[in-house]
Order: C-alpha cells, then sequence, then structure tokens
C-alpha cells in the first residue's frame, strides 16, 4: 500500500470530473481522476451533441470527451481504474476506498453523475443513444422534427419532456401505466390539453421496435386493463421515468436528499459539509443535468478546491 497522498483525487470521468481535472491540472495540483466503468460518463452513448458552447455543427459526444480527457492530461492530469467503494474523512488527508486499495489525498471531487433509469424492455437497450432511444429531450429532441415520438413516464419529468419535445415532434404520444399523471397538476394539465400530446393511458411499453434496422420503428405498448397490445409508429422513444444519482459509495460521508442526491452546504452548488471534499455535475444536480452545467460545476469545485488547500497547506 502506497504512502503516498495525493494532492487532488477527482472521481468520475465526465464533464464535470474531467473540468475539474483540467483547472486543478492548470494549479499545477497533479490531479488523480478516477475511472469507473464508464470512461467519459453519459456523453460517450451519444452520437452527436448539438448544444454545447463552440461547436457549431454539433459533436460526436465520445469526441468531446476524448478532447476534455486530452486536455487534461496536457495539465498533469493521471488516470487510473478503479471502483470507489467507500470514502474515510475521520482523518485529513482522507482516504478513498477502492475495491482493491486505498488512495489518501488532501482533496476529493466527486463527480459520479447519475444512471438514468430505463425500462429493460427488448430493444431499449439496443436502440439507446443515436438509434431512437434517449433519456433526455433537451439533448436530442431536435433530431425529431416532424416525427412521431413517445415518452414514457408520468411524472414531472415525463410531462417535461413531452411538452419541450412538442417543438419538434408532430405528435408525442405519453405512455402512462395508469390513467391519471403523477405529475404536479399544472404540468399533468399543460400535457393532457396539449394539442399535439395523445396519452396513451393505462399502458406499459413492452418492447422497442426496430433491433434489425438499427433505429427505432415503433413501441410496442399493452394496455394492463385489457392486456391488448398495439404498436405505436414513432422514431423516437424518450425514457423519463427518472435518474439514479451514482452516489451509494459516499453515503454518511457526504449528505444526500431523499432522492440520493448529493447535498451541497453553505449556499453553494459544490461545497459538502467536509471541508476539502466537493461534488460537481449530476451526482449533485437533478435540475439542469447538462454538460455544460456539468462542467460549470467542476470549474467551480477546482477552484474552491485550490483556494481551501492553500489556505490549509501550511504545518501539513
Amino acid at each position: 500500500m502506497s504512502a503516498k497522498v495525493e494532492n487532488v483525487v477527482i472521481v468520475g470521468t465526465g464533464c464535470a470530473g474531467l473540468t475539474a481535472a483540467i483547472y486543478t491540472g492548470r494549479a499545477n495540483l497533479q490531479p488523480l481522476v478516477i475511472e469507473g466503468t464508464l470512461p467519459g460518463g453519459q456523453l460517450t452513448t451519444t452520437s452527436e451533441v448539438e448544444n454545447f458552447p463552440g461547436f457549431p455543427e454539433g459533436v460526436d459526444g465520445y469526441q468531446l470527451m476524448q478532447n476534455l480527457r486530452k486536455q487534461a492530461e496536457k495539465f498533469g492530469t493521471r488516470y487510473e481504474s478503479g471502483q470507489v467503494q467507500g470514502l474515510d474523512t475521520a482523518k485529513w488527508p482522507y482516504t478513498l476506498k477502492l475495491a482493491d486499495r486505498d488512495i489518501k489525498a488532501k482533496i476529493i471531487i466527486i463527480a459520479t453523475g447519475a444512471s438514468p433509469r430505463l425500462t429493460g424492455i427488448p430493444g431499449e437497450k439496443e436502440l439507446y443513444g443515436g438509434k431512437g432511444v434517449t433519456t433526455c429531450a433537451t439533448c436530442d429532441g431536435a433530431f425529431y422534427r416532424n416525427m412521431e415520438v413517445a415518452v414514457i413516464g408520468g411524472g414531472d419529468s415525463a410531462a417535461e419532456e413531452a411538452l419541450f419535445l412538442t417543438r419538434f415532434a408532430s405528435k408525442v404520444y405519453l405512455v402512462h401505466r395508469r390513467d391519471t399523471l403523477r405529475a404536479s397538476k399544472i404540468m399533468a394539465d399543460r400535457a393532457t390539453t396539449h394539442a399535439k400530446i395523445q396519452p396513451v393511458w393505462d399502458s406499459v411499453p413492452v418492447a422497442v421496435e426496430g433491433v434489425a434496422q438499427g433505429a427505432v420503428t415503433g413501441l410496442k405498448v399493452k394496455n394492463v386493463k385489457t392486456g391488448a397490445e398495439s404498436v405505436l409508429p414513432v422514431k423516437g422513444v424518450f425514457v423519463a421515468i427518472g435518474h439514479q444519482p451514482n452516489t451509494a459509495p459516499f453515503k454518511g460521508a457526504v449528505d444526500t436528499d431523499e432522492q440520493d442526491y448529493f447535498v451541497p452546504v453553505n449556499g453553494s452548488q459544490v461545497k459538502t459539509k467536509t471541508p476539502g471534499v466537493y461534488v460537481a455535475g449530476d451526482c449533485a444536480d437533478h435540475h439542469y443535468r447538462q454538460a455544460i452545467t456539468a462542467a460549470g460545476m467542476g470549474c467551480q469545485a477546482a477552484i474552491e478546491a485550490e483556494r481551501w488547500l492553500a489556505e490549509h497547506e501550511s504545518g501539513h
């Protein structure tokens, strides 16, 4: 076991983590980034990103993350693979517990993101990411101009996604297992009275069709009351049943809310109750969930970390 103490360890390699790496690297803190099972985060599963500033023609999600990774590397960032299982903040420097080793660090920046919840139906995984199944209307809605699409879900996020998609799609089917939405009354009323939105009540998705063609051709649904199955003739399927923030390994060390998102303190987006431990990106943000806002939080976390370390270094 190494006795080395890292200045900064960043957990996560999405926009938040890699932006934090760029900033702490430029501050000469030689950050160490821990990569999990999906290096580059959710964006690597997106074929085209049209709304990241600076790319008027759009940019491939995987390429964008590779660019960020190289930029961080240029400023001295190092990368290691590993699965974080816990964080011990009882004594400073803190101890990050991985499956096969411990890493001591003066600063921890947690940027582990969130995983979209999927339904698990056949065809969903095969056609996810650029092939017609997505979890983000803001990211992908513009690709479905004048096409019919389906939104799966019944909460506020499903209603919001459906309403957003009416800007582009010719028709939006809103598939929900009950006969009323769980969304707040104002959102439910907006969604159910919109001319372009057709609720598909008492129904559950059964399969996404189009695997053989490599693109969505329809969504098979089943009425839970009658058992009847039908196919909605859609080109896009938007799954809006929520996200699960990847915060489990840090429970106890960092406060989380009832939805398991990190809870920043002191009016900051990125500070936690433990000095020297910061959070950034989708693991702490269930409101915006955009690549650019995650990058912004990564920048904030890095600047806060650099300042805190400068104040606390003397004598250690």
